[in-house]
Parts: structure tokens; sequence; C-alpha cells
């Protein structure tokens, strides 16, 4: 009998709900998408669900005492809370800038930390 999974694509806004049967393993029949994201995001969420993070870390001297950042590109849904307590470990010195990276390589992933935001030092 064909197993059947349930998820909500985040392709886009619309957060189509997809129906996935699966057959032996692997994926027979994907519905519910209203675009051709929705059907991608299917197949990567089943086969390789990555993720990108967005989070703050501490800096100091900043004018705030927090600094957003983000993944420039997604990790291992599995490695998502390794990369989230790699950052909260983190504090940073101020200024920085809009872009400039705060790690190369987050958690062993081999994905970078940007800075979502300039933060000026106080």
């Amino acid at each position: 009998m064909p197993e059947r999974k349930t998820l909500t694509c985040l392709g886009c806004p619309m957060g189509c709900p997809l129906q996935l049967t699966i057959e032996n393993g692997e994926i027979a029949e994907i519905t519910g998408y209203e675009c051709k994201r929705g059907e991608e995001y299917a197949l990567q969420e089943y086969t390789n669900p990555c993720r990108l993070v967005s989070t703050t870390v501490a800096c100091n001297s900043g004018l705030w005492p927090r600094l957003p950042v983000k993944t420039v590109d997604v990790v291992p849904k599995d490695r998502v809370l390794a990369v989230a307590r790699a950052l909260h470990a983190l504090t940073i010195e101020a200024p920085v800038a809009m872009g400039q990276i705060i790690v190369d390589d987050v958690a062993g992933t081999g994905v970078a930390v940007i800075a979502t935001r300039t933060l000026p030092r106080i």
C-alpha cells in the first residue's frame, strides 16, 4: 500500500497543501501545487530537506546588543540546531556592515553567515 505524506509548500507565499504518494521509498506522485516551485519543493523536502537559518548574534560595543544574521545558503535540516547553537554562542565586535561575513563555515556545514543590517559602534 502506498504511503501518503502531506507538506505545506514554502516555495512561494501561496503555501499550497502538497500531497506526496510514496511507493517503494520513492515519490510516485505529487499533487496540490499551483506552480512549478511547489513540485520542486516537494522533491527537495522529501529527498534532502534543507533550511536557511536567520537569527541574531550578541554584539559588544554596538548601538544594539544583537545583530541579525542569516546563512547565505541552505543547511541540511538535521544541522539547523547545531547552526543555531553555534551562532548563539558567538559574540562579535561592532562595527559591522550589512553583508559582512560573520562566520565562514558555521558548524562545519561549509555555509557562511552574513550580517543582515549595519551595526555601528557606540
